[in-house]
């Protein structure tokens, strides 16, 4: 049987990775899609020299990769410049994620966290969706403290990305993230059962 995929999306600061890492601990095959377009557009790769010239050389960091922090002051100011950054990372990093996941195994659970799932309207590409939530503050104080990013800048983040309730509309399971640690183990184990289930009934 084909492997079962899994979507895992939530807004910044919801704790995505933390879910991804417990479910890859679990069993699962995880791919991350920051990782991932951190990859495509790596010096050397078709990705990075689309990037450059559409942004032009100050966009590239002293090491010679590409300076993300100038990128994203650059594309989260603007609508347009974000879709035209977008128009170049996100045809590669699919190509590179139907990659990863046609290497994986026949019956792997394969969970590819995705921040902008609900926004780029690709919740069919996957057999299930997970969302994570997490209360606003939550989420501000998880960024402001392990980011290096300002209140501000997260908060222009955040509100350019899809509501909870337009995550929920696409969600097989929802995740909760306001409590401990040891909360959302817990409650990714209930998910991880249930991924279990769902792939034996496929």
């Amino acid at each position: 049987m084909p492997a079962l995929t899994v979507g895992l999306t939530g807004g910044l600061g919801s704790g995505k990775s933390a879910v991804l890492e417990e479910l890859v601990a679990l069993g699962a095959v995880g791919i991350d899609a920051d990782m991932v377009a951190r990859d495509v557009v790596l010096p050397g790769t078709p990705g990075f020299d689309a990037v450059v010239a559409a942004f032009g050389p100050s966009v590239v960091a002293s090491d010679g990769g590409l300076d993300r922090r100038r990128v994203a002051t650059i594309v989260f100011a603007d609508a347009g410049e974000r879709a035209r950054l977008e128009a170049i990372t996100h045809p590669l990093v699919r190509a590179e994620t139907r990659r990863r996941i046609a290497a994986a195994a026949p019956d792997a659970i394969v969970v590819n966290a995705v921040p902008l799932l609900a926004e780029t309207g690709i919740a069919a590409e996957f057999d299930v969706v997970v969302v994570v939530q997490a209360s606003l503050a939550a989420r501000l104080d998880r960024v402001l403290s392990s980011r290096g990013m300002s209140d501000g800048d997260a908060r222009a983040r955040i509100a350019v990305q899809a509501s909870d309730e337009e995550r929920a509309a696409i969600a097989w399971w929802v995740i909760d993230n306001d409590g401990t640690p040891a909360d959302l183990r817990a409650e990714v184990a209930r998910l991880w059962a249930a991924l279990l289930a769902r792939r034996g009934d496929e």
